[in-house]
């Protein structure tokens, strides 16, 4: 299939700031993604020269896919790098791994995501296939991932608080206070933490908020579309919505995001958990339009008593 002509809908710029998720991404170089209709380069391979195919790699290069050809330099030119890279993405989310803009990988490629990177400095989180033991049950591959680091709450902080710095027009407060609540509940099953609402006048350690587009932080949102969140390494404690996303508390079925879901997740990477690669867990990362998903399955349980030891 040949490639059809690509139209770029929006280019984001994002700059890296603080010990935040960003620390999943590569180098302050891989900062740019494109939010666009990748549905018309459906068919591309190595080869061709298509309208679009410059915005892929930099999509590719802000998840750490692909390293940068030079400031706004990436070329329309389907080459040796992006079949790598392509193949690369396809290993990490279980797709045929031809290097070819198959219908599948664009379908994923255009689900909605969060805004942390997959690989870091060459390094494969999501394939990185640790196994594991257990006597008289038999192996297993886990493939939850850490920050560069591995940054953790301190022993002395496991009854963390947490507070909302915006309201959000789509709810009211009581209701964006219950999808939260069970969204913390979920790890609280699971793991040494218990979470509460901060108190008037009490510190916070967890800031949570729902914003548009450029929000302070240099890590801009881009509206309905690819980046759903954005959450920031222990123990900053900011958590960031895009405000613009038809968030429901309940999507199933529907054409809306489902805000505990992506809560959940985005959480998981409050405590310190990156990304896996396992599609059953809730540290996967992406998420499609009407999906429910709250539940942390056993790599995701793994992966947060690694780092804190059992409830």
């Amino acid at each position: 299939m040949g490639c059809s002509t690509f139209i770029v809908a929006i280019l984001v710029l994002v700059s890296l700031h603080g010990a935040s998720c960003r620390m999943l991404a590569a180098d302050a170089g891989k900062e740019r993604y494109v939010r666009a209709d990748l549905s018309q380069l459906t068919g591309c391979r190595r080869g061709q020269n298509q309208a679009g195919l410059a915005s892929l790699k930099r999509y590719l290069n802000h998840f750490g896919y692909l390293d940068s050809e030079g400031a706004d330099e990436f070329s329309d030119e389907f080459n040796e790098d992006l079949e790598a890279a392509l193949r690369t993405y396809q290993l990490n989310f279980n797709l045929n791994a031809s290097g070819v803009l198959d219908e599948p990988t664009v379908q994923k490629l255009i689900q909605p995501r969060c805004g942390v990177s997959d690989i870091v400095n060459g390094t494969n989180l999501m394939k990185s296939g640790r196994h594991r033991h257990i006597p008289g049950v038999g192996h297993f591959v886990m493939h939850y991932a850490f920050f560069a680091g591995m940054p953790r709450w301190p022993d002395s902080q496991r009854n963390l608080k947490y507070t909302f710095s915006t309201d959000n027009q789509q709810y009211g407060a009581e209701q964006l206070r219950s999808v939260f609540s069970a969204a913390f509940a979920k790890w609280a099953a699971v793991s040494p933490f218990q979470f509460a609402e901060a108190s008037d006048g009490e510190v916070a350690d967890l800031e949570l908020a729902f914003y548009s587009g450029d929000h302070g932080d240099g890590r801009p949102f881009d509206g309905p579309g690819t980046v759903l969140a954005h959450a920031f390494a222990p123990t900053n404690g900011r958590l960031h919505f895009d405000a613009d996303e038809a968030w429901l508390p309940d999507a199933t079925g529907t054409n809306g995001m489902d805000l505990e879901s992506v809560a959940v997740h985005e959480i998981g990477h409050l405590l310190g958990l990156g990304h896996s690669a396992d599609i059953n867990a809730i540290m996967y990362p992406s998420i499609g339009a009407g999906v429910r998903k709250v539940d942390p399955n056993s790599d995701d349980v793994q992966g947060i008593q690694v780092l804190y030891g059992s409830k």
